[in-house]
């Protein structure tokens, strides 16, 4: 399914569930996490519980569509849960960028490759990755053509581009507010869509069918409601 929307926080709660019993949570206990927030402890809070749902969706979509060798990039991977959790299921060739410069305290940094670098506009060859990820990431800053572009200039050919997004079906005016200095957007039925056809132009085709329908508002954040989509792209030339 091309789009997949997040109904109920029961099913982030079973998501992190399954995280856990298959060995793939890679957040540190709530404890842990506060003292960092209070500068405590040192140390980077990896994932959020509340992207539980879209981290499991993402790697049982990799699991199934992208062989343990297939290199692939996580975008925005700063304090990302992604890649962590694909090194744990054995994935060898993992890189992950941001414009935090802390990426490269990142855990693991033995077998992950972590780079300072816009994901807009990043050092890598043409067709470098058989998947990209992003986890909540293109809706900052969001710029449809510049992403387009690179996503397809680095994905192989039958390669993938899988995310999750805050979404909403109609829209919601975020038009005043900034987060981690940059415009905010949550995407809304009609602009999922137009993504959809603009990425056909690129290459880029939506990999099944769409549920756009939204039950709840799982997710509250700097005074708005909303819930998260998860969406795929294919690669097709």
């Amino acid at each position: 399914m091309t789009v997949h929307v997040l109904k109920k926080e029961a099913e982030n709660n079973k998501a992190r569930i399954e995280l856990r019993s298959r060995g793939l949570d890679c957040t540190d206990p709530w404890l842990v996490r506060n003292l960092r927030r209070a500068k405590i402890l040192n140390g980077i809070n990896i994932g959020d519980p509340c992207k539980s749902w879209d981290v499991l969706k993402s790697l049982q979509f990799i699991e199934n569509n992208v062989p343990s060798d297939g290199p692939i990039l996580d975008i925005g991977a700063y304090a990302s849960e992604m890649l962590c959790a694909l090194q744990r299921m054995k994935y060898t060739h993992l890189t992950g960028v941001d414009v935090n410069p802390n990426i490269t305290n990142m855990p693991h940094t033995d077998k992950i490759r972590y780079l300072v670098s816009d994901f807009m506009h990043t050092p890598f060859v043409d067709a470098s990755f058989s998947a990209i990820t992003a986890i909540s990431v293109i809706e900052h800053g969001f710029n449809s053509r510049a992403l387009l572009a690179e996503l397809s200039r680095l994905l192989r050919p039958g390669g993938y581009f899988i995310a999750s997004v805050d979404y909403w079906p109609e829209k919601i005016d975020t038009s005043r507010i900034k987060a981690f200095g940059m415009d905010w957007q949550i995407f809304s039925q009609a602009d999922l869509i137009a993504l959809f056809e603009e990425a056909r132009s690129f290459g880029l085709t939506p990999a099944g069918d769409s549920e756009f329908e939204a039950a709840n508002a799982v997710i509250k954040w700097q005074g708005k409601q909303y819930t998260f989509a998860w969406l795929v792209l294919k690669k097709t030339a």
